[in-house]
């Protein structure tokens, strides 16, 4: 008889040494089955209802953007707040971390455009930030056609740039004309894969040209001792009416353990 593998899994516990350099020299780690398929398929489908309640945060047809779902709802709260994840992002970063904010990216099916090669950092109103890295957390499978990642290695050295424009594919080549003749690494993932990225790596995502939609949930870690810039705005900051100087109040930016 034949046993059928299991599908790979990581934890905290196999995070490698090699893994973490690996990290922190190229900016981005691909890690299979943070979680399983089976919690995946659980949280794609809290994810499809999400969309029909909480409000899209992005114009335009490049994703359907939900933020800071773990206020609002218990299931997806379950994978923001997930100590397996916060454990690796702590053991990649190497500083203590809060949570900044989730958030859904749905790319409809054959929604026709890419998300362009762009930093995250720079639209976050952060200051004295030591390092902040995102966990791409694959809810479907995200072969090439239906919208995976791509990423310049290397690439977080960049600071200081403005914000770039997620629709003009030019743009992050404007600002840092270098990285056109950098490589590039596309990532497809499984269902409950997830990357790392550092905020200020360059990255992309192709267009969905499928008939399924691409379903991936983001966590996004802060350095915990980070304070509040007085720029540039920013959706989950702005209503709070925060102090900008001060650190971000544990209540509205969760704390992890360290580890």
């Amino acid at each position: 008889m034949t046993v059928a593998a299991e599908d790979p899994r990581t934890t905290p516990g196999d995070l490698s040494d090699d893994v973490v350099s690996a990290y922190r020299r190229d900016g981005f780690v691909h890690l299979p089955g943070v979680i399983s398929r089976t919690d995946a398929a659980r949280f794609a489908e809290a994810a499809l209802a999400a969309r029909d309640t909480v409000r899209d945060h992005h114009d335009g047809a490049i994703f359907t953007q939900l933020l800071q779902l773990w206020r609002h709802d218990e299931t997806l709260r379950e994978l923001t707040l997930n100590p397996d994840l916060a454990a690796i992002a702590t053991r990649l970063a190497g500083i203590p971390l809060r949570l900044w904010h989730d958030q859904l990216l749905i790319k409809e099916p054959r929604n026709g455009a890419a998300t362009e090669f762009h930093q995250d950092q720079p639209y976050w109103p952060h200051a004295g930030s030591r390092h902040a890295l995102s966990a791409w957390v694959a809810l479907v499978d995200v072969p090439v056609d239906r919208g995976c990642m791509t990423f310049i290695p290397g690439s977080q050295h960049l600071d200081g740039l403005r914000p770039q424009d997620l629709s003009d594919h030019g743009d992050m080549f404007t600002v840092a004309p270098e990285l056109q003749w950098e490589r590039r690494v596309t990532v497809p993932l499984r269902a409950g894969d997830c990357t790392f990225h550092n905020s200020r790596l360059a990255h992309s995502a192709t267009p969905n040209f499928t008939d399924d939609p691409r379903i991936a949930h983001v966590v996004i870690y802060a350095d915990a001792d980070l304070t509040l810039a007085a720029e540039p705005a920013h959706p989950v900051t702005d209503p709070l009416g925060l102090a900008v100087g001060r650190p971000l109040p544990d209540e509205h930016f969760p704390r992890f353990a360290e580890q």
